[in-house]
């Protein structure tokens, strides 16, 4: 795989004295038409073995290029910040919006091919890390991502030579450290692992190019002009649609049998009974966000229902026992501009909690299978692969100790009108209806397929779906703050003591 890497690449001095300003002129060129466009953004991976002149490259690539729409991103150790997250959350959080341009000098397979070589991890970790960066890949590139990934190339003979070249030289020689000579010792475990990174990782929306690295003029037109070809490419395809996916959608159910149309709505808790429950969960959930074991643990509780099925009442009964310094609420709208530049599930995973603490959503990232499925504000392509990127994002918030509680709060179709025109006659409930409210229960029907179709897909293990009957409120409360209380109690006899 990298024998055309070590066969000699060079570009003499004149040669590339002559290209770098072409170059630079058509790199800015393009890059300023794609900032003007902001159809797209592009993420640039910079990878190789030590020496090989990363670093330099990436250097180059600012020096080339305009810094407004460019930011570079040194992804070192994580932090204790980023160590309560899940291990993508740094990745993130430094994705470019449409326009711009991120170039990440250490990315999601660093820390993987190190540990691998290292013996820090087993083969089962290394593929469901590779796993894990494919999907990402393919999630970016399907939200029109372009990306770009460089490996950076040297033979064991001149890694030795490049690391002695910088050693020597004043101006250099901090770029070398004891850890690159430790490297250097473990070349030939190096060179296994990564070739079986490269292979399994190259995809057709996220290809690795393998660069030769040790002739700085070959390496630096290299790269510069792949990047200006794959820009140039993507712009004169602005405006051409995609292929669409050729799986067939869900459909309702033959015999007109849903899961929500199981649900016993009837369901209700006696007036007198309902104040001791409330009691008696809100203090138990209380005492259960102060134990010590919580604070090795993370809750995402999640809200999803029909218009005026009492979400917010229902949160206001878990918020009422916690300890307002370790939750939040996170209210759910149409995005913003500045979400809309980003991957539909960046704005979630902004808001992912460090340990110890809670977060509410009120609405969440299950809108996309929902309201933008029923009310056609993305491609039918875009909602059906959602289910798969909502499960594999679920999957690496719980394989980080995070308690995903994911609750559907159902009313009737009588039962919503009933408490529109009540929000319509009160006076201070008129903010809780909108024209939208009403739109939306004409297409009741529609909503409803979604909703089986989203429980059917995403009712993980995991990360199941608690359906919520909601007709009586009182009843609906007890049982959201039972579920969470026994879904903590759980995790926390999975906690070692510490």
């Amino acid at each position: 795989m990298f024998e055309s890497a070590e066969i000699g690449h060079r570009i003499d001095r004149k040669s590339y004295d002559r290209e770098v300003p072409i170059l630079r002129a058509a790199l800015l060129e393009a890059q300023l038409d794609m900032a003007k466009l902001a159809q797209f953004p592009l993420i640039i991976v910079m990878g190789g073995v030590d020496g090989a002149g990363r670093g330099e490259t990436v250097n180059l690539l600012n020096e080339w290029m305009d810094p407004r729409y460019l930011q570079t991103h040194g992804m070192g150790d994580p932090s204790d910040e980023e160590l309560d997250r899940p291990v993508m959350w740094r990745f993130w959080r430094e994705l470019p919006p449409k326009g711009r341009i991120g170039i990440f000098l250490g990315s999601w397979y660093t820390d993987t091919i190190i540990k691998h070589v290292q013996s820090k991890n087993g083969t089962a970790d290394l593929d469901q890390s590779l796993e894990r960066a494919r999907r990402f890949e393919t999630m970016l590139a399907d939200e029109g991502a372009l990306i770009l990934k460089f490996w950076m190339h040297l033979s064991r003979d001149r890694q030795k030579t490049r690391l002695k070249i910088l050693e020597k030289d004043p101006k250099t020689r901090w770029r070398v450290t004891e850890r690159d000579w430790e490297h250097y010792k473990q070349y030939d475990r190096f060179h296994a692992v990564a070739e079986s990174v490269i292979r399994h990782t190259s995809t057709a929306e996220a290809p690795w190019t393998i660069v030769e690295g040790f002739d700085p003029h070959y390496r630096s037109l290299t790269v510069g002009k792949t990047i200006l070809d794959a820009i140039r490419k993507r712009l004169d395809e602005a405006g051409t649609e995609k292929n669409g996916i050729s799986a067939p959608p869900p459909l309702p159910s033959i015999d007109n049998l849903d899961i929500l149309k199981t649900l016993d709505l009837g369901q209700k808790i006696d007036r007198k009974t309902y104040p001791d429950e409330l009691e008696k969960y809100q203090g138990k959930l209380a005492l259960l966000t102060r134990h010590h074991k919580f604070k090795k643990l993370t809750v995402i509780a999640m809200f999803e229902g029909n218009d005026a099925a009492g979400k917010g009442g229902a949160i206001r009964r878990i918020t009422g026992a916690l300890d307002a310094r370790y939750y939040t609420v996170i209210p759910i709208a149409a995005p913003t501009e500045e979400e809309r530049a980003q991957p539909y599930l960046w704005r979630f995973w902004r808001h992912i909690p460090r340990r110890g603490r809670m977060t509410i959503f009120d609405r969440s990232w299950y809108g996309r299978v929902l309201v933008e499925r029923v009310e056609k504000l993305c491609s039918e392509a875009n909602w059906m692969r959602a289910y798969s990127e909502i499960n594999d994002f679920e999957a690496q918030l719980v394989r980080h100790n995070i308690i995903v509680v994911k609750f559907w709060l159902s009313i009737s179709k009588d039962e919503q009108l009933k408490r529109f025109k009540e929000r319509e006659d009160v006076a201070f409930k008129h903010f809780k209806i909108t024209p939208e409210d009403w739109r939306n229960r004409e297409k009741w029907d529609e909503y409803e397929q979604a909703v089986c179709d989203m429980v059917d897909r995403t009712s993980t293990e995991i990360a199941p779906w608690t359906l919520i009957e909601a007709n009586d409120k009182n009843f609906s409360r007890i049982k959201i703050l039972k579920t969470l209380c026994e879904r903590i109690e759980d995790a926390m006899k999975k906690v070692r003591k510490s």
